[in-house]
């Protein structure tokens, strides 16, 4: 378990426990993705998952009420979480007040609002009941770029997912890449804009935004092919500070992933602020002061 803090819709910091569950690997072998790691060859067995959170989930700050639960796949996969479990991992989160769970849009559907009716029954607290968020990977919109990622989806069928939790009262979270593959180097930016403005269009109230990192072998071989070119931390607060301006005026929330940035830093002289600065245009949404270009590296000055 993780403790974060995120900026919330109503523009308040909240702590975010963000859970990560062990169970069946996904099914989709997406070519970006190296979540196999850790995962079971099986069906998740019965009882698992609720016996996770029972291990963690109570241990967190008492002020945490959000939690983030991420199985490495889709919670709606009955394979990864099975259906028999959805009681369980209900009661185990005491005291919760917003859940978020990741999902294939292909499984959007009855296990989703079953999900939130037991939410609204079972885990009312004083403040009501529980509300759920469903984050599901768009990646791009790009359309040859997204076929060819094997999502098995296309952004027709991400919208028809996005309008059932609309129509379901269930909010949508979005995932997005930063520099992935197959989308040439130089129409980056013009399409991670337009990924932005369909999440927009979809009715999302967060997006999130992922360095795309190599890893899985396959990403490795689109470098040396020329098709993929693992981001740079400028590329990465370039890219933020792009979504923080498409989204203003809006009710979208934009946040970049900042897990493991090491990697993206190649400049030991301007790493830090880049990071300190990606953390403050999380948390306020506003881009602030561009970092001075680097005298070491040269990168910086352009957001």
């Amino acid at each position: 378990m993780v403790i974060e803090d995120e900026r919330a819709a109503d523009g308040s910091i909240t702590s975010v426990a963000a859970i990560f569950l062990a169970g069946k690997e996904c099914p989709w072998r997406c070519t970006m993705c190296d979540l196999w790691r850790d995962t079971l060859e099986t069906d998740t067995p019965h009882g698992a998952i609720p016996r996770q959170l029972e291990g963690t989930w109570p241990h967190r700050p008492d002020s945490c009420t959000t939690v983030k639960l991420y199985n490495a796949g889709s919670f709606f996969d009955p394979h990864a979480v099975p259906d028999d479990d959805y009681v369980g991992i209900v009661d185990a989160l005491r005291g919760v007040r917003h859940v978020i769970v990741e999902s294939h849009p292909s499984l959007i559907g009855l296990r989703t609002m079953r999900l939130r009716d037991l939410l609204r029954t079972r885990a009312v607290t004083e403040s009501g009941p529980p509300t759920l968020e469903v984050a599901m990977g768009l990646e791009t919109c790009h359309p040859s770029a997204l076929e060819r990622l094997n999502k098995r989806m296309t952004t027709a069928d991400f919208a028809r997912a996005a309008e059932r939790l609309k129509e379901n009262d269930v909010t949508l979270r979005v995932f997005l890449l930063i520099s992935p593959p197959f989308v040439p180097a130089a129409e980056q930016d013009e399409w991670l804009t337009r990924s932005i403005d369909f999440a927009i269009t979809c009715g999302a109230t967060a997006i999130s935004m992922i360095p795309t990192r190599a890893g899985n072998g396959a990403l490795e071989a689109l470098a040396d092919e020329h098709a993929f070119a693992e981001p740079q931390l400028a590329d990465v607060e370039r890219s933020l500070a792009l979504a923080l301006a498409r989204v203003e005026g809006s009710r979208t929330r934009v946040f970049a992933d900042l897990w493991d940035l090491a990697r993206f830093a190649p400049c030991g002289s301007c790493a830090g602020p880049r990071q300190a600065r990606l953390t403050i245009m999380n948390r306020t949404q506003v881009s602030g002061v561009p970092i001075t270009p680097c005298q070491d590296c040269g990168a910086g000055g352009a957001v």
